[in-house]
C-alpha cells in the first residue's frame, strides 16, 4: 500500500479561525483524514506548507509512521523545527494512523496499547469569547453547565496580552472568577487560562488571590520560553500549574520535567507530531508524576478524534478540550459526530480515528478570512502606553 494523493481542505467552522483538514488516499483506495492546528490569519500559509510536503508523502507506505516523522524532520526541515512544520507534519501523521486503523479494521487506540478508559472527560472552551464583564462571564458559564459540562476553561483577562499589567486588571480578572464560581457552584471545575501573558510578580499575586475559588488549574501563567519563571509560579501558589501548548517536541518538554515547572502538561495532538508524538510525550511525563490534558483548539471532528484516541491509551490522561464554538459545524460535517454526555465522550468504536467526514457537507463551508486574532479586536500596544 502506498499513498497516492494529498488533499488539503480549509473549512470555515463559523467562528474564530478555519480548520485545516488533510485527506490522504492510497493506491488501494483506503483514505484517511488528519488535521493541523491552525492559527487565525495564517491558515493559507499553513495549507501551502502541507502542499509543499506532498511530494515527500506520495509513494510512502502509510504504515511506516515513525520513520516518516523522522525523515521529515531530518531531510525536509533539515532539523530546523518551526510551528508551521510541526502543524503540517502532524496532520499527515494523523491521517496515516486513520489509514492504518481502517486497513486493519480496528480503532487506532487498539494499535497503541489498548484502552485505559471507556470514555474521556472534556472541558468546554470558547464559550467566553466576547465576554466583557464579570457578569457576562457568569451568565455564559451557567449556560454551559446547563448544557452538561462540568469543567469550564476561560481567560478572565479582557485586555490584550501584556507582560506587565495594572492592579485594576488583576482585580477585574479575580472578580470574573468570583462571579463564575458563584454562578456555577462548587461542583464545576474552573480551569483558568492566562495565555502566557504575565511576569511572575503578576502571575503569583493573581494566583494567590484566586486560590479561595479552588481552580482546577492555572494554565500557562508565564511565557513558555522562560520555564524558570513558570516553575517560580508553581512553587509560589497552591493551584496546579499547566504548561505545554506552545511546546511541540520531546526535547522541548524535557525542560518542563527537569525543572519541575508544571503539575500538568497540555500538548496538542495536531501540532506535536501527531498521535505518536503525543503518546511519547505522555510517556515522558509518567515518571515525573505529571498528568496530560491535551490542548485541542481544533475541530470537533478530526482533531478531537485524534486526541480521543491518544487519551484512550495513556494512563496519565486527565481531561481534554472541547471547543464549544465549533460544536454545530462539527455535527454538520461529520457522518457520525461525537456527543458530549455529562461532560464525557465515549471512545470511538469504528476503525481508524472513529469518525467519518461528509465531504459534500464539508464543501459547503469554504475558507473564510477571519483575519488576525479571529476577528477579535486587540488594542495596539502604543495606544495604551
Amino acid at each position: 500500500m502506498k499513498i497516492s494523493a494529498v488533499e488539503v481542505h480549509l473549512v470555515d467552522p463559523g467562528a474564530s479561525k478555519n480548520w485545516l483538514l488533510v485527506k490522504l488516499t492510497t493506491d488501494e483506495g483506503v483514505s484517511g483524514w488528519g488535521e493541523a492546528y491552525a492559527m487565525a490569519g495564517r491558515e493559507p500559509a499553513l495549507a501551502a506548507h502541507v502542499n509543499a510536503m506532498a511530494p515527500q508523502v506520495i509513494g510512502r507506505d502509510p504504515f511506516n509512521i515513525k520513520h516518516f516523522i523522522q525523515v521529515m524532520y531530518d531531510d525536509y526541515a533539515i532539523r530546523r523545527g518551526s510551528v508551521d512544520f510541526y502543524c503540517a507534519v502532524s496532520a499527515l501523521e494523523i491521517a496515516m494512523w486513520d489509514i492504518v486503523g481502517k486497513s486493519l479494521n480496528v480503532p487506532v487506540y487498539k494499535l497503541l496499547g489498548g484502552a485505559c478508559r471507556e470514555k474521556v472527560r472534556v472541558y468546554a472552551n470558547g464559550w467566553w469569547f466576547g465576554a466583557s464583564s464579570p457578569k457576562e462571564y457568569a451568565t455564559r458559564a451557567a449556560q454551559m453547565v446547563e448544557k452538561g459540562f462540568n469543567a469550564l476553561k476561560f481567560d478572565p483577562f479582557t485586555g490584550p496580552w501584556r507582560t506587565f499589567i495594572d492592579r485594576d486588571d488583576e482585580l477585574q480578572a479575580v472578580k470574573a472568577v468570583r462571579e463564575i464560581r458563584s454562578a456555577v457552584g462548587d461542583k464545576v471545575d474552573l480551569l483558568i487560562e492566562i495565555h502566557r501573558r504575565l511576569a511572575p510578580m503578576h502571575a503569583i499575586r493573581v494566583g494567590r488571590m484566586l486560590e479561595e475559588f479552588r481552580p482546577y488549574w492555572y494554565e500557562e501563567p508565564c511565557p513558555a520560553e522562560n520555564m524558570d519563571a513558570v516553575a517560580e509560579v508553581r512553587r509560589a501558589i497552591n493551584i496546579p500549574v499547566v504548561t505545554g501548548e506552545t511546546l511541540y517536541t520531546k526535547a522541548e518538554f524535557r525542560q518542563v520535567f527537569e525543572k519541575q515547572a508544571a503539575d500538568i502538561i497540555n500538548p496538542d495532538t495536531c501540532i506535536c507530531c501527531g498521535i505518536l508524538g503525543m503518546k511519547e510525550i505522555a510517556a515522558m511525563a509518567e515518571p515525573y508524576l505529571v498528568s496530560v490534558t491535551p490542548h485541542n483548539y481544533n475541530s470537533t471532528v478530526i482533531g478531537l478524534a485524534a486526541t480521543l484516541n491518544v487519551c484512550a491509551c495513556i494512563t496519565n490522561c486527565d481531561v481534554t478540550e472541547y471547543f464549544w464554538q465549533f460544536d454545530q459545524r462539527g455535527k454538520e460535517v461529520a457522518a457520525n459526530p461525537f456527543e458530549v454526555v455529562d461532560g464525557y465522550i465515549k471512545l470511538p468504536q469504528t476503525p481508524g480515528l472513529g469518525i467519518e467526514i461528509d465531504e459534500t457537507a464539508l464543501a459547503r463551508y469554504p475558507f473564510h478570512d477571519y483575519g488576525m486574532h479571529g476577528g477579535r479586536r486587540v488594542r495596539d500596544y502604543h495606544q495604551e502606553r
